[in-house]
């Protein structure tokens, strides 16, 4: 399909959010995917992710995850000032404050004459954590979350709520698990410890994990592996048109 973009101002909890909002040129209804970037906000690659998914047939909403700590249009580059920034911003921003943002979308999400109703979710690093602290929402059908960051090690300040490891049995959705073995954020013994909570709280999940570093499937960098990608995006597009069609 070919896709249209737009750009939504959306009311949050804790003041405006710009969001980048992708989907077919088709007319008709669409099932919806909250897609979560990584820590430097709605980059080129990200841009890129989100028209390839939309272009699938979903309608694709990427939000600028740290609107608060930043002016709207912030995009943070990938170099050590922007890395510094962005994690910086990570450990400023408080979960509490990700779960109301996820709420205005969903609200938008639901006034919305081209969505369908169906949602899903999907992030990469720090996103992979959002898309799968987003899937908490009982609307949340099926969740594609990437090389997630700070869910074994419940670093990012919880601010009056809890900790993600500690809420995963409230997925109830369908939850697909990708990581790369050669990850220094998340090691063997951080995956160790997610795959056993998810196992013992009874969550809907997959895992497959890839001889990869963190941000291979990024499009700019030395990390990025086309082939690996390709499989990724496979198995994401597979979750959607299963869960959500």
């Amino acid at each position: 399909m070919t896709i249209q973009q737009q750009t939504v101002d959306l009311e949050t909890a804790t003041g405006t959010m710009r969001c980048r909002v992708f989907r077919p040129t088709n007319a008709g209804a669409f099932p919806s995917i909250l897609f979560y970037s990584e820590i430097f906000q709605i980059t080129s690659p990200i841009t890129r992710t989100a028209a390839y998914i939309a272009g699938h047939g979903y309608v694709v909403i990427v939000p600028e995850v740290f609107h608060e700590l930043n002016t709207i249009g912030t995009v943070l580059a990938y170099d050590d000032a922007g890395k510094d920034k962005g994690n910086d911003d990570k450990f400023a921003k408080a979960l509490t404050s990700h779960d109301s943002d996820t709420l205005s979308m969903v609200d938008w999400v639901d006034d919305q004459e081209f969505c369908n109703g169906s949602l899903g979710t999907f992030g990469v690093c720090l996103g992979g954590h959002l898309a799968f602290r987003a899937a908490l929402h009982s609307r949340v059908q099926a969740a594609s979350c990437l090389y997630a960051t700070d869910i074994h090690s419940s670093t990012m300040p919880a601010g009056s709520g809890t900790q993600t490891i500690d809420r995963l049995k409230d997925a109830t959705g369908e939850m697909l698990m990708i990581w790369g073995k050669q990850d220094p954020h998340v090691p063997l013994e951080g995956r160790k410890l997610l795959y056993d909570r998810l196992t013992e709280d009874d969550v809907n999940f997959s895992w497959h994990e890839f001889n990869a570093q963190h941000a291979f499937i990024r499009d700019e960098g030395d990390r990025y592996d086309p082939e690996i990608a390709t499989l990724c995006y496979q198995l994401t597009m597979d979750l959607f048109h299963r869960a959500l069609r």
